[in-house]
């Protein structure tokens, strides 16, 4: 009998432990989906994009606080950050959801999460719609004028962009571009006070955001040049598309041109010192001789190394407004 009752007792025990193992094995599972979840989501957003935005967001914040005689409370900075983070995320987001038919098409973004399946379009429309209005919501905390170029912003990229132009014209990047450039005059009116909020030394943030503006078709077309048969086969007019590669190789010379005296100007007119006019005249020049290469060399190839060349100019720039404006001012 004592037997019998070991035994039972024994096999209770590795009963347990299964029923531990199990439930430990089913908690890891359901951690391990969450953060793929989560993963998923933050893949969706298209982190390199609007982390960049941001970036030349905060930038502008952080110089408008050395230039102006204006003290920017922590939570300033907190809500002014997520503000641009939600917006920026949030237009990619429903871009995404926009284009997810045109993304199914496409080699180089049929793997997103939509087109691959991975999210719903419900739970992205959803996803998309929320973080919008987080940032139209966190912009009003700050002033009317910032949440202006949030809604100003929103509207160019979502709505003139990706549902007027993208399909439809090779002026797309061109006209659409006009958003990447406000995260800049958002960044600065947001340390402005008052309820309206203002734009002081407007010349700063106007020639800060053209830079954005400026750079954006450079990047974009060479990117496009690299891809012209897939913008093909998904029918987007980019300018590859519609005008050959050898014909957007000399616009994007052109605009290489344009980038380095605007990217200078900043320096010239006395905003910015020498590490600022420095960096901005090798990297321009590196930009337009890279441009100039491609245009005598012209290969697909060739158009995605300047793509990459290309990617770290802006954080190159704005990384100097920040070193000048601290040993500076």
């Amino acid at each position: 009998m004592y037997d019998i009752l070991q035994q039972w007792s024994s096999y209770d025990a590795r009963q347990h432990s299964i029923r531990i193992a199990a439930q430990l094995l089913i908690q890891g599972q359901e951690q391990r989906s969450l953060i793929g979840k989560v993963q998923t989501y933050y893949e969706f957003t298209k982190p390199k994009i609007w982390s960049l935005l941001v970036f030349t967001s905060l930038t502008a914040t952080f110089v408008a606080t050395r230039l102006l005689p204006i003290a920017f409370s922590p939570l300033g900075w907190l809500t002014a950050g997520a503000a641009i983070t939600a917006g920026c995320a949030g237009c990619n987001s429903l871009t995404n959801y926009h284009d997810r038919d045109i993304d199914a098409v496409m080699l180089r973004t049929r793997h997103r999460p939509l087109p691959s399946g991975r999210i719903t379009p419900p739970a992205a429309l959803t996803f998309a719609l929320g973080l919008i209005a987080l940032s139209l919501v966190l912009s009003a905390l700050l002033n009317l004028l910032s949440l202006l170029w949030m809604g100003l912003g929103i509207l160019d990229n979502v709505g003139v962009y990706s549902f007027l132009l993208k399909r439809r014209s090779a002026l797309n990047i061109l006209l659409g571009g006009f958003s990447g450039g406000l995260p800049v005059m958002f960044g600065w009116s947001a340390v402005t006070p008052g309820i309206i909020g203002s734009l002081p030394r407007a010349p700063i943030p106007i020639l800060m955001a053209g830079l954005v503006f400026v750079w954006i078709p450079v990047h974009i077309w060479f990117l496009a040049v690299s891809y012209r048969s897939d913008y093909s086969r998904a029918r987007i007019p980019m300018l590859p598309v519609v005008v050959g590669s050898t014909t957007a190789l000399r616009l994007i010379t052109l605009f290489s041109l344009i980038m380095v005296p605007f990217s200078l100007a900043l320096y010239f007119l006395g905003y910015f010192g020498a590490i600022y006019g420095i960096v901005a005249l090798a990297s321009g020049i590196g930009v337009l001789a890279g441009s100039l290469w491609v245009l005598y060399k012209p290969t697909d190839t060739n158009a995605w190394k300047m793509f990459k060349v290309t990617s770290p100019y802006l954080f190159l720039l704005f990384t100097a407004m920040i070193i000048d404006a601290v040993l500076t001012r």
